[in-house]
């Protein structure tokens, strides 16, 4: 079983997309997979079907409904705040002791079924989770590697170099860096790339240029 925990250099970076694009490039390899969106804000139970859990649901070949969201992503908040903002705005606090039990319990499930888990976390690796916890403390609680998702905007050299900094330095298990071509791409992915590259050495850099349509439920 692989476990890996996706994170990012901070909110609407292509998490989304890169997860469900290696749940579909494990799937086209033959191998069991399963993904997990433990907290999401922002979320409309009116209109499940476009959020990001629903992706990840579809890239796995399942059906986005409400009960198959739920399975895979537990908390769920409608205000699009860090969940613990938005948690608050609804009169509750996320426990995050509870959150990573949870994702223990389903990497054990995925172990004993031979299946590789991918976990998305929310917003970037410094984004807060709870009022004690950032990302960057559930990937270590989690011990599992982590994978960096970050963009090709203007500022995404300087605000990647940063979130590689602290995952360095807080120990964490950083397997690569995958950049996500931004809307309006106002530098290269190959530029973006070779650049990053002058200052990490030995972290691997993969690009995933913007894709033209979106990921839907084919059954």
């Amino acid at each position: 079983m692989t476990a890996l925990f996706v994170t990012g250099t901070g909110t609407d970076i292509g998490k989304t997309y890169v997860t469900a694009s290696l749940i579909e490039d494990a799937r086209r390899q033959g191998r069991a997979v399963r993904a997990l969106k433990p907290m999401l804000s922002g979320f409309d139970a009116l209109a499940p079907e476009g959020c990001d859990s629903a992706i990840l649901l579809a890239a796995m070949g399942r059906e986005p409904s409400i009960g198959n969201i739920s399975l895979i992503t537990p908390w769920r908040y409608r205000a699009p705040l860090a969940p613990n903002m938005a948690a608050r705005a609804e009169g509750a606090s996320v426990d995050m002791d509870a959150v990573v039990e949870f994702c223990r319990a389903e990497m054990a499930r995925a172990d004993a079924d031979g299946a590789d888990l991918f976990i998305e976390g929310v917003g970037g690796v410094m984004s807060p989770v709870s009022d004690q916890a950032t990302n960057l403390d559930w990937i270590g609680a989690l011990d599992i590697p982590a994978l960096l998702v970050a963009g090709t905007y203007l500022g995404a050299i300087s605000h990647t170099l940063t979130a590689a900094a602290a995952m360095m330095e807080a120990g964490a298990r950083l397997q690569g860096i995958t950049l996500s071509e931004s809307e309006g791409e106002q530098v290269g992915l190959a530029e973006t790339k070779a650049e990053l590259e002058r200052f990490l050495k030995g972290v691997t850099l993969e690009c995933v240029a913007r894709a033209s349509t979106p990921l839907i439920f084919t059954g």
